[in-house]
């Protein structure tokens, strides 16, 4: 019997990279004007905020399509949490169905389906027990494979165009800021203090872009390859069931995609003894 993918793979798990990079950002660049003399309240502007974050989105609304504007906002939950799929457990999965097809039949995997958590793995392996030919089955699941990269670097490139948009429209809050300094231009002694804090939108712009979007849209970029390396693993694997492949030799396969030398070693050695072995039913 199959084991529940879910249990093994676990939920989605915080991403510690992201938050510590974020704080240790924040903290240095808060640390950086306490130690020049500078207090917190110098950068405190909800006025500029406003501004940088409302014409930003407002920007990134006009050039987008809505639906990938929609899809860009539910992978923003990326960035800060890891749902990506576990290899080995995939790898586990992947050779408790080969190894109960091999025996019983690819037909007895039909009562298992249900029991398979993640979508592109139900479907190929649905598609498998259905006596779809191998290489229909490989070009289906390769052509949804490149659709969803393609739509996952379209998200991507939402939050790669707010972090390009957000640096200008804080300068355009800075100008707004110096406009309202101009006009009051007979009380000199509020110039310099009028001109610092329009400046405060230029930083948001700046600190935004570099520190959010731009890394949220490398983060979910990683995230993506992560993804359709762990679909090409269990494409190889139901592509390797449906073939009536020994499991030593589809664990061989499929540890090629695991990032460790020991895997690598393993799965020569499972290879060689899976090729020595006689086939068997």
């Amino acid at each position: 019997m199959a084991a529940d993918g879910t249990k093994k793979r676990g939920g989605a798990k915080p991403d510690l990279a992201t938050i510590g990079g974020l704080l240790l950002a924040t903290v240095g660049i808060v640390g950086g004007l306490i130690l020049e003399g500078g207090k917190i309240q110098d950068i405190s502007q909800v006025t500029a905020a406003l501004i940088v974050m409302g014409g930003t989105i407002g920007a990134v609304m006009v050039t987008t399509p809505m639906n990938v504007l929609i899809g860009a906002a539910k992978k923003f939950g990326l960035v800060f949490f890891d749902k990506g799929h576990s290899s080995s457990h995939l790898i586990e999965e992947i050779i408790e169905y080969a190894t109960k097809g091999r025996k019983s039949g690819i037909v007895s995997l039909e009562d298992d389906l249900e029991k398979v958590s993640d979508p592109f793995l139900k479907k190929a392996l649905s598609l498998a027990v259905d006596g779809m030919e191998l290489q229909q089955l490989r070009d289906m699941m390769e052509l949804q494979l490149t659709q969803d990269e393609k739509r996952g670097e379209a998200e991507a490139k939402v939050f790669e165009a707010a972090g390009g948009y957000a640096p200008t429209i804080g300068i355009i809050g800075a100008v707004m800021g110096l406009i309202q300094v101009m006009k009051h231009l007979e009380d000199i002694s509020a110039v310099g203090h009028g001109i610092a804090v329009a400046f405060v939108a230029t930083v948001y712009g700046v600190g935004v872009s570099n520190i959010l979007f731009l890394p949220a849209a490398a983060k979910i970029k990683a995230r993506l390859h992560h993804d359709i390396e762990a679909r090409e693993l269990m494409l190889e694997g139901v592509c390797g069931i449906l073939e009536g492949l020994n499991p030593k030799l589809i664990r061989s396969k499929l540890e090629a995609f695991l990032d460790t030398g020991a895997a690598g070693k393993k799965g020569a050695k499972g290879a060689k003894e899976a090729v020595s072995e006689p086939a068997s039913v």
